[in-house]
């Protein structure tokens, strides 16, 4: 896989510099979108499983490819961000816009698996979740939501109904916030690369301990890479006796960005209407949601669908990213959790998938086992005590 030119990398951004260039929207024409609809009607003549599909059974025009391959494009780029506007949701039944969406990924990634069902395509809306206790999610309930990122390469949301009033999407560079805590406080910047223990809230596969270790900032040499979740790090806290705590300066860290990310200069609010697509590189940006209130009508509920995805075109990531991303070769299969009800099916797909895309590919394999952990942790705790002994 080739590197990235230098030029065509992400760079940092503003919330100003965002409302007032907007070469990151792509609204759809009318010859794009026809290639849409064209595709869905064929598609709907196969009832096709969807995890059988290839993308000759979702035919795009070139118009159409196009513009999902400039989509990506631009979130592999300068922004880290795309909003595509057009889709045609409002005539389109929910299970169509369901094959739609997935038809559209064909060209786009190789979908990875989002819970601990091990579903790979995910309904965010308002379902009676409850987001900040052990194990919860935010898709499935209509709280506010912490900043943080999606453990793949892209996320991408299609949005098939808004909410009565609430629900905007947040978004940061993560290139910024690194850049704004270097200017104010250069001293945490080491702090921030190393390890931070964080929760799988149960998505692990039954292999895997509850818990995995990855640094908020990268290390890779060339290429910037930020994960932060302060939801999961402080559910490895609460949850888990074994894990180590929090250092002063950790907590000191994680506070400061915690101030920094919803702060006017970096944040950047978005409305997600009827028919628009967003696309997020998950290195590079971290997002939030308002809370939101939903309508009476079962139909009128807000509702996405949610895609993780591994792209083509994707950065290399840090070596200490690996335990939790499986693979940090750029243009690899890589990330999502593994849950626990993966079928053959979708391994099938993933692999299909990965050679139609000319992917990087390895089957996954857990990278730390409970028992790895357990032995981890105990040098951990052996190291620490020679330290306070001498």
């Amino acid at each position: 896989m080739p590197a990235i030119a230098a030029s065509r990398r992400p760079l940092p951004w503003t919330a100003r510099q965002a409302r007032e260039d907007r070469s990151w929207v792509l609204p759809m024409n009318e010859t794009e979108i026809q290639g849409m609809r064209d595709a869905l009607n064929h598609a709907r003549t196969l009832d096709k499983p969807l995890l059988d599909m290839v993308q000759a059974d979702f035919p795009l025009n070139a118009a159409a490819r196009g513009v999902l391959d400039r989509a990506i494009a631009i979130t592999q780029g300068g922004w880290g961000m795309c909003l595509v506007k057009g889709f045609p949701v409002d005539v389109w039944t929910e299970e169509e816009s369901r094959l739609a969406y997935w038809g559209m990924s064909l060209y786009m990634g190789v979908g990875r698996t989002q819970n601990r069902a091990s579903q790979f395509m995910n309904d965010v809306r308002n379902e009676g979740g409850e987001y900040k206790v052990k194990g919860g999610r935010g898709y499935n309930t209509n709280a506010g939501l912490d900043f943080h990122q999606d453990s793949c390469d892209v996320v991408g949301l299609l949005c098939r109904r808004t909410a009565k009033a609430g629900g905007s999407s947040k978004v940061i560079s993560s290139l910024a916030l690194h850049d704004e805590v270097q200017r104010r406080r250069p001293d945490l910047i080491p702090v921030l690369k190393t390890p931070f223990f964080h929760s799988y809230q149960g998505t692990q596969d039954p292999v895997q301990p509850p818990f995995y270790r990855c640094p908020i900032f990268g290390s890779h040499p060339e290429y910037f890479s930020a994960r932060a979740n302060r939801k999961n790090t402080d559910a490895a806290q609460r949850d888990f006796a074994e894990v180590p705590r929090l250092t002063p300066a950790q907590i000191e860290a994680l506070d400061l960005l915690d101030e920094l990310m919803p702060s006017d200069q970096l944040c950047f609010t978005m409305e997600l209407e009827q028919g628009d697509m967003q696309l997020l590189n998950n290195y590079v940006t971290l997002h939030s949601r308002t809370p939101f209130e939903d309508y009476e009508d079962p139909d009128r509920k807000r509702h996405l669908f949610r895609l993780w995805l591994a792209v083509p075109g994707s950065q290399p990531l840090p070596d200490d990213w690996k335990e939790y991303f499986g693979d940090v070769r750029a243009g690899a299969v890589r990330g999502g959790v593994r849950g626990s009800a993966i079928t053959q099916a979708f391994l099938d797909y993933e692999e299909r998938q990965a050679a139609a895309l000319g992917m990087l590919f390895e089957p996954w394999r857990p990278l730390v086992r409970q028992e790895d952990m357990t032995r981890i942790l105990a040098g951990h705790t052996a190291s620490q005590s020679e330290t306070a002994a001498a």
